[in-house]
């Protein structure tokens, strides 16, 4: 018994192995002869969403691309039906220029089966089908998370199919992608009626000649050569009828190639259009950059140049600085050497007239101070001159410490403008003349 079952099983599983296999042969040569058809159809009138042929090759590929295709498992473990649309967004994701995200985006499209269909309509136009299909079966691992084994797109068929996808870039379609075959309510039908075709055999067009003519016999005695007449005329017009469908086959093949020697000629046109343009870019980009180095190269040699002018200033400010504080610290001297000359040159005018003065003069002694003061800045102007009074000014300020008070009479009388006014006060007539006799040597400066 457990023999019995086991062989079961194991017919079971080959029929369904073959079931399988056959399913999967029917799919593919169905869809050759969709896209025979349609390249037939495509060199007399433009194919549009109305085209029986277009719609029998979109539903034979959505068939093809949803065969064994897995559900996606929700939180409680069960299984919800997917449409191959979620393959295809992850599988092409990574194509160049894809209409992927567009397809994402559309507002009118809403559900998944939808966006498929519409996937299918724009990858025609586009003439990318076989290129997005070729890109999709390369990710093998994320075409084994989506279909079980035994899937079309995992066997040795999806080679072929995207082959056959290959020459429908030679069609140019027209769809409009708000219309009701987006709908994705209603599943998709291959309608096999244009590909089933019984072609009658010589031995078989034989057997029924002798069945008619069996019959013929039974219902009369002796048979009239004319009966076999029919048979003959029907030979002579299958050949004809053969002819004719050679004929038409040999100009759809000259259609065809006269149009594909057309489009090799367009095609090879804008190539070399492309080419001169690729050239003219790169002969602009060379002389773009060319441009940038030298204007680059005059930047830096100003900004050198700059530098240097900047540093040249910059030495020129300091020197000059340099030069006024010395100009500055020469032309006027320290205000205690001043100090110590203006209590030198008293002492020694106190000492020369002191025995010249007289009682009449005493009224004067104010203005004898100013004279004093005169006399020590001619005084002072001529030592500097000579250096002769180095020597005493520096004895008489080592022996003299100097006091603010004096610091501030000093200042204030060796003072340019008090040169000018001693100047002025001298040709006056407050002074006493140094010619003068002094006739009260008795009187002394307090």
């Amino acid at each position: 018994m457990a023999s019995l079952n086991l062989g079961l099983s194991l017919s079971r599983k080959k029929n369904a192995f073959r079931n399988a296999a056959v399913e999967r042969k029917n799919l593919i040569t169905v869809c050759r002869f969709s896209v025979k058809t349609l390249i037939d159809r495509s060199c007399f009138e433009t194919i549009d969403d109305s085209a029986p042929e277009f719609l029998n090759f979109a539903s034979i590929l959505e068939q093809i691309l949803s065969h064994r295709l897995k559900g996606q498992l929700t939180w409680f473990g069960y299984e919800s039906p997917r449409s191959f649309w979620d393959y295809i967004r992850v599988a092409c994701s990574k194509v160049s220029h894809s209409c992927i995200c567009s397809i994402e985006n559309m507002e009118n499209v809403s559900s998944s089966r939808a966006k498929g269909r519409a996937w299918i309509r724009v990858a025609l136009m586009e003439k990318r089908l076989s290129e997005y299909i070729t890109a999709a079966l390369r990710d093998y691992k994320t075409t084994r998370r989506f279909y079980d084994d035994g899937a079309i797109v995992l066997g040795e068929e999806a080679n072929m199919l995207a082959g056959m996808l290959l020459g429908l870039n030679a069609i140019d379609f027209s769809f409009c992608l708000k219309g009701e075959g987006l709908d994705g309510s209603f599943p998709a039908v291959i309608d096999y009626t244009p590909y089933l075709k019984f072609t009658q055999s010589s031995d078989s067009i034989s057997s029924d000649e002798e069945e008619l003519r069996t019959l013929g016999s039974s219902g009369s005695e002796s048979s009239t050569p004319e009966n076999i007449g029919p048979p003959f005329i029907m030979d002579e017009n299958s050949w004809y009828n053969k002819c004719k469908r050679v004929e038409q086959k040999y100009r759809l093949a000259l259609e065809q190639k006269g149009y594909l020697e057309e489009l090799v000629r367009l095609r090879e046109v804008q190539l070399s259009d492309s080419a001169s343009q690729n050239k003219l870019l790169t002969q602009r980009i060379k002389d773009i950059e060319l441009n940038h180095k030298l204007e680059k190269e005059q930047l830096e040699y100003i900004i050198v140049e700059l530098q240097d002018q900047l540093t040249v200033l910059k030495n020129n400010d300091l020197r000059s600085r340099q030069e006024l504080t010395t100009h500055l610290t020469n032309q006027w001297p320290s205000p205690g050497a001043l100090d110590v000359k203006a209590v030198a040159l008293e002492t020694l005018l106190y000492q020369k007239h002191n025995e010249q003065w007289d009682d009449k003069s005493f009224h004067s002694l104010g203005h004898l101070s100013a004279d004093a003061s005169l006399s020590q800045m001619s005084f002072d102007a001529g030592q500097s001159q000579d250096g002769s009074g180095k020597h005493d000014c520096s004895h008489l300020s080592e022996g003299k410490e100097e006091t603010p008070s004096l610091l501030g009479l000093c200042g204030s009388l060796t003072s340019v403008a008090s040169y000018k006014s001693l100047t002025s006060l001298k040709s006056s007539e407050c002074l006493a003349s140094p010619t003068t006799e002094m006739t009260s040597p008795g009187l002394t400066p307090s």
